[in-house]
């Protein structure tokens, strides 16, 4: 069994090896990525999840996987995350990157099979890590502005992520060993706007493995439609309801049929769905009621509401329009779960991954629930073995009260206002950053 370990980061180098060169130079980044108003303050709400902190500073270290392993750096015991995937066939991904990536190698040789990026990551990687300085006076030295460099770090990491698990994405033919980067949470309520932020961005990072992420808000889910149409690959993300999921389902079947390729095989889809802040709302709305029933009912509605989504995630990856697009080689849009870290420390801390393993599907990971689910997670099929009783929990919570769309639809302003936070903040300290190098400003 793997153990893992909290490890102190060391000093990074300025860049990685020559291998992981990338293939598009970053002076080249298109300005769609961002738009210009005047940026937020510090006050980012910072994922809970353990990143990666590399500083003069003493701080937590990278989460590492540790494994027996043969001459050849192979595991030679698997992990529960290798169980995962090849029993189950569930796919585990880490929630996090930071530099140096390499630090993803333990990882990915103990089961993690991609790679999940957001704007709140980036904030916590760039502004406590002194690993990005030399890139960063590079890129504003070179003329880019504050943003145009922050997509300079940004691409390179990603980049070079997708290049350690582009071995993956081979041996699955591309089903796998995927790297998601977002665009700029400014767009989320900008149709055209994000459309051409995604092309500009895949564009620049030119990796067959990497998914471009879209937040599944109402002005954007033209933009899914339109960027599948393209042949970009795409992970949609902050999906917090039914009848949001569901259309983004019809978003992704939509673009593969407005597509007009013959071969489908190579535009591919994850849709994020969210959940443990289900949970932290809910229970909040449950413990003011205070009814006995009401608070037996807190830590079930984010399962629940999952295992419904799988439902319809079945329902509509079958039958006569599927078939269809299955013949010209369209592969299935898998369901992914987000915000699997939980937040109530009364709550079992593999609650949002163990009840939701099932076939084609993803969950991602930060540190803490990956940590969680190796040590103890027990690998069997969970998500649809009690479809009566999820149903009988989603109905149960509305008829005390609880608006499932309401909850989506405030859960979803949330957390593109997190995101813009956390995208604000971070140019607002590599402004201070270029200021205290004497560089250029905004």
């Amino acid at each position: 069994m793997a153990t893992i370990s909290k490890l102190s980061c060391p000093t990074p180098a300025a860049s990685l090896s020559s291998s992981f060169k990338s293939r598009s130079s970053s002076s080249h980044l298109p300005m769609v990525f961002v738009d210009f108003r005047t940026t937020g303050g510090f006050s980012s709400k910072l994922s809970s999840s353990s990143l990666c902190v590399r500083s003069s500073h003493p701080s937590r270290g990278t989460l590492v996987v540790r494994s027996s392993v043969s001459g050849n750096g192979s595991p030679t015991k698997k992990t529960t995350l290798h169980d995962l995937y090849e029993k189950e066939g569930q796919s585990p991904w880490y929630d996090n990157l930071c530099r140096p990536v390499t630090d993803l190698l333990p990882l990915i040789a103990s089961g993690v099979r991609g790679v999940t990026s957001n704007p709140a990551i980036f904030q916590k990687a760039i502004s406590s890590s002194n690993a990005y300085n030399d890139q960063f006076r590079e890129l504003v030295e070179s003329g880019k502005d504050i943003k145009r460099a922050y997509w300079g770090l940004v691409v390179k990491d990603i980049q070079d992520a997708c290049k350690l698990f582009e071995p993956i994405y081979d041996q699955t033919d591309g089903g796998d060993g995927y790297v998601s980067v977002e665009v700029s949470p400014r767009l989320a309520d900008d149709t055209q706007g994000t459309i051409e932020a995604a092309k500009g961005l895949h564009k620049v990072v030119s990796r067959p493995n990497v998914y471009i992420k879209i937040p599944a808000t109402a002005p954007c889910i033209p933009s899914i439609k339109e960027v599948i149409a393209q042949g970009i690959s795409v992970n949609v993300t902050l999906i917090f309801s039914l009848a949001r999921y569901e259309a983004v389902i019809d978003a992704y079947l939509d673009g593969l049929e407005a597509s007009g390729l013959s071969d489908l095989s190579r535009v591919t889809s994850v849709a994020s769905f969210f959940v443990s802040r289900v949970d932290t709302m809910i229970d909040k709305m449950l413990e003011k009621i205070g009814t006995p029933e009401a608070l037996d009912l807190r830590g079930k509605a984010a399962v629940a509401q999952a295992a419904l989504a799988y439902q319809l995630y079945q329902k509509k990856f079958s039958g006569p329009r599927w078939e269809a697009l299955v013949k010209k080689g369209a592969k299935k849009q898998r369901l992914l779960w987000a915000s699997t870290s939980v937040k109530n420390p009364a709550y079992p801390d593999t609650l949002y991954v163990a009840p939701l393993v099932g076939p084609d599907t993803v969950s991602t990971m930060p540190d803490q629930a990956l940590q969680a689910f190796i040590d103890h997670g027990t690998v069997s099929r969970t998500i649809d073995s009690n479809v009566s009783e999820a149903e009988g929990i989603y109905s149960a919570l509305e008829k005390l009260g609880v608006d499932w769309s309401y909850v989506g639809s405030q859960l979803e302003l949330e957390g593109v206002d997190a995101f813009k936070k956390s995208f604000d903040s971070l140019l607002d300290t590599l402004q201070e950053k270029a200021n205290s190098l004497k560089l250029v400003s905004l």
